[in-house]
């Protein structure tokens, strides 16, 4: 379906019936399928053959999410992922090992960052941060021959900074580095990261993906345009696994889904419900119809609030004065998506006066459903940070996140008005 565009690959990608078969996946809720060949269930065991044995390493449901979010994002191999963290801690302990580090852009999710930044160096791994803003040259800085990989958002939550892929993208080339991007807040409805030099994208499936904050899940795919083979940097990518007989990961024409989901998605059991995965599948279906009236929507949004007397500031790259706008138009040339930040005039205190003031737009740890939500950030999402990471992170006290849902813009202005007119 390589022909395909975005919108239609949504509908029709990751599942096709055969003659009498259900028309969209069905829920197999099973652990384990039956074999009746010992030899056949050996070589899958093996990984000399492709199929289903224990819904721990993969899953019918699952797959077929697996390979639509794949097809959307144009890569070649995805693995459905029990939430969008452990998509991103699934990624990281594939590729590194105790002694190891990762270069990483301040400006993400909070709870990525404390993974990072806290959980990480338990088991051995340094996370080295850099602003997005940084020169090549700073950035270039921090790696060493321990390196594993650079890690950012495509559109930062919640400072909402755009990521410049050709900049971080030479810097990994240079260094035969692979470059992972979260792309969950463009989705690629907006974005196809594979396209400007990225390796692995990852989403949080539980927002855009699903669409209707009923399904948790995250997506590892794999864009299969890295190459493993002979680089030094990569040892356990070119030696053999004696828990697979000698196999050399390198050597595969998929190394890096193989490798993931073999070892960590099989040790750590980390994957998709498949109820969640039926979910998200069905969810999917109209993410590029979505996503264009996210958009569109939130474009008003951020009109008003940049004209309103009781706001500071206001982070939305459609808008011609941000500071990433040029690189919105390069990179998220159709839409920014319906996620933004502003600053109100005042105190923490303010932002909460106002949140509690809203009647249509709800207050919750949420963001890229098709409701519109709001969140003090400094104060929940990223409260484990000092001060001085928020800071690093763009997290201003009064900042507060607003995800415009698919009501009508209208409706959401004057909501975000008469809550305004209370602080």
């Amino acid at each position: 379906m390589e022909e395909f565009k975005t919108d239609t690959l949504c509908v029709q990608a990751g599942y096709r019936p055969k003659n009498g078969e259900s028309r969209i996946p069905q829920i197999c809720q099973s652990t384990t399928f039956f074999y009746g060949d010992t030899q056949n269930m050996a070589d899958l065991f093996d990984l000399k053959a492709e199929g289903f044995f224990y819904s721990r390493l993969a899953n019918p449901t699952v797959e077929a999410l697996e390979k639509k979010i794949s097809a959307l994002e144009g890569g070649v191999y995805g693995l459905g992922c029990a939430s969008g963290m452990s998509a991103v801690l699934l990624t990281v302990m594939t590729l590194c090992e105790a002694g190891d580090n990762v270069v990483c852009a301040s400006e993400i999710y909070g709870g990525t960052y404390n993974l990072f930044a806290v959980t990480l160096p338990k088991f051995g791994i340094e996370c080295r941060f850099f602003d997005v803003d940084d020169s090549d040259k700073k950035i270039r800085s921090l790696i060493d021959d321990r390196t594993k990989f650079i890690f950012a958002e495509t559109v930062a939550n919640p400072a909402i900074a755009v990521l410049d892929f050709d900049k971080i993208s030479a810097i990994c080339k240079q260094f035969g580095l692979l470059f992972a991007v979260d792309n969950t807040l463009a989705t690629p409805a907006l974005c196809r990261p594979f396209e400007f030099g990225v390796n692995i994208v990852i989403h949080s499936t539980t927002k855009y993906m699903d669409g209707h904050a009923a399904a948790l899940g995250g997506m590892i795919v794999d864009g299969g345009n890295f190459n493993f083979k002979g680089n030094k940097r990569y040892p356990s990518f070119n030696m053999p696994d004696e828990s697979y007989h000698g196999l050399v990961y390198a050597d595969l024409p998929v190394a890096f889904g193989t490798k993931c989901r073999a070892q960590m998605m099989r040790d750590t059991g980390a994957i998709m419900s498949p109820q969640n995965a039926f979910l998200t599948y069905l969810g999917s279906d109209t993410l590029a119809l979505r996503m264009e009236r996210h958009s569109r929507n939130a474009e008003k949004v951020a009109q008003y609030l940049s004209n309103h007397a009781k706001i500071e500031w206001i982070k939305y790259s459609a808008l011609e004065n941000d500071k990433y706008h040029n690189i919105a138009k390069k990179y998220l040339p159709n839409g920014t998506g319906g996620m933004m930040s502003f600053g109100i005039k005042g105190t923490a205190k303010d932002c909460a006066r106002f949140m509690e003031a809203l009647k249509l737009i709800t207050q919750e740890t949420h963001v890229a459903d098709v409701r519109s939500c709001v969140l003090h950030p400094a104060s929940t999402t990223h409260r484990q940070l000092s001060e001085k990471q928020l800071q690093e992170a763009g997290i201003p006290a009064n900042l507060v996140r607003l995800s415009v849902g698919i009501e009508n813009a209208e409706d959401i202005i004057a909501d975000l008005a008469q809550a305004l007119e209370k602080v």
